[in-house]
């Protein structure tokens, strides 16, 4: 395995991007320069900080030792124990996000047809060669909103009109279900977040869109939890009982899956921790009228309207 000091001292990462592939908040990482004095990042002429691969690995390694149950000052006391001695720490193994590096050659749109064509005709290697270049020319927010999405919604559409079959909707769903699911599990768990648990009401297993909302949220630094489809209502509060979460996001695409919804909040407020409920989906956004009747919070009309309500909650 290879130790820190095989990475990269080069200074070009933003400390939003340290962020993102540590689950650190930025907020939290200026506290630990100021009082630990662990980084020393290169400033650009605006105070902007510069940060290299190095101080990545460094901060990946404090975080594992704080998931041991160490407290940050230990933590930082042991690293700084070790340097002492000369020795730098093993890196840890990780899966990395691909990071955006090359020109695109084509818009969003381009590709999210190419898409459509390689899953409506299953061919599952141009897929993967399609998904890897728009991993390496796009960000997250725009292959999930001008790729993914058109091009799911293309699918379906394409079987209502009896040109595909259903089998062939459910491989390609399946397909970039699969690529969400890696990404989610690629970035790093930050145990000090607040917990979230996000998935779909009762009977409701349109599942895409919430779990698109767990990876961006894990990238913020969020420790959540993607529970999948249809979730029983009383099930949920047990488990949120055990778990703790300082919020629960349910999505619900009809009115008879969103109907349950309506005594979830009174519910969670009976557990001593009274997590926030969250709820969007496609049957609030047309219906806007019926949202006053769900205790709640209704965190918006996209993933990126919800994404900063969930930010104005949990820092509130």
């Amino acid at each position: 395995m290879a130790s820190i000091a095989e990475f990269s001292k080069e200074p070009k990462y933003t400390i939003k991007v340290l962020s993102e592939r540590t689950g650190v908040r930025p907020v939290t990482l200026r506290a630990w320069e100021r009082r630990y004095d662990l980084l020393d990042p290169d400033r650009l002429d605006n105070n902007y900080r510069l940060y290299s691969e190095r101080d990545i690995e460094i901060v990946r390694w404090i975080t594992h030792r704080l998931d041991d149950g160490l407290s940050i000052s230990n933590a930082v006391r042991e690293y700084k124990g070790l340097r002492g001695e000369g020795i730098w720490p093993e890196a840890l193994p990780t899966v990395l996000v691909p990071q955006p590096s090359k020109t695109p050659q084509h818009p969003p749109n381009v590709y999210a047809e190419k898409l459509f064509e390689a899953l409506t005709s299953r061919n599952e290697v141009e897929a993967k060669n399609i998904v890897d270049t728009i991993q390496s020319m796009f960000d997250l927010k725009v292959i999930f909103f001008e790729i993914f999405y058109p091009c799911l919604y293309e699918i379906g559409e394409a079987w209502y009109r009896g040109e595909i079959r259903i089998a062939t909707e459910h491989y390609a769903s399946a397909y970039i279900r699969g690529i969400l699911l890696n990404l989610l599990q690629a970035f790093p768990i930050y145990s000090a977040a607040p917990t979230l648990l996000i998935g779909c009401a009762p009977e409701e297993f349109h599942e895409i869109a919430p779990l698109m909302l767990s990876v961006l949220l894990r990238r913020e630094g969020y420790q959540v939890e993607f529970l999948g489809a249809d979730l029983p209502i009383d099930d949920l509060v047990a488990y949120a009982e055990d778990v703790s979460p300082e919020m629960i996001i349910l999505s619900a695409g009809f009115e008879e899956t969103a109907y349950p919804l309506r005594s979830f909040q009174a519910k969670l407020n009976q557990l001593s921790t009274k997590p926030i409920f969250g709820f969007g989906g496609r049957y609030f956004n047309e219906n806007p009228e019926e949202r006053r009747e769900f205790e709640g919070v209704f965190l918006g009309e996209s993933l990126d309207e919800a994404i900063d309500n969930v930010h104005n909650l949990l820092d509130e």
